[in-house]
């Protein structure tokens, strides 16, 4: 489903994924089956997102960005991809983000460019991840840091 007011320009979406208003989707992401992407969000086009995936309003995916299968992006977080940004500098480097298979990331938060959060992890919200999160931990605050293991 690709609501009416989106849009959506990759005529690849599955029919199981649902596309919400006012959202912006570039023609070469990829997006994966089952998945919700709600109103107000912004998918670039080198961008992967994997099968049930949930992303809620507000937020931008840039180039870059990997979203394995099962992931969980709350509403207004904040997606990076260049360390060092300047307006117009032809020569920035587009450093890649992955967030792994079952992880989620709560509302507000920031993820600095080149991290990877592992599998099954957990941010809360309103936290600056500036590093890697290892599997199966939970990290909130600014900077993010560890808090404790959880099992899912």
């Amino acid at each position: 489903m690709i609501h009416p007011l989106a849009d959506c320009q990759n005529p690849h979406i599955p029919e199981s994924t649902r596309i919400w208003q006012f959202c912006v989707i570039f023609p070469d992401c990829l997006i994966g089956e089952d998945c919700n992407i709600c109103s107000h969000v912004l998918i670039e086009n080198e961008v992967t997102i994997g099968n049930r995936v949930t992303i809620k309003s507000g937020v931008q995916v840039w180039d870059g960005i990997e979203l394995e299968d099962d992931v969980f992006i709350g509403p207004n977080v904040t997606f990076t991809n260049d360390k060092y940004p300047r307006s117009r500098n032809k020569e920035w480097q587009l450093l890649k983000t992955k967030v792994c298979k079952g992880s989620s990331i709560g509302a507000g938060s920031v993820i600095l460019p080149g991290v990877t959060i592992g599998e099954g992890a957990v941010i809360g919200a309103g936290s600056v991840v500036t590093k890697d999160v290892p599997p199966g931990e939970l990290w909130y605050g600014n900077p993010a840091r560890f808090q404790k293991k959880i099992t899912l």
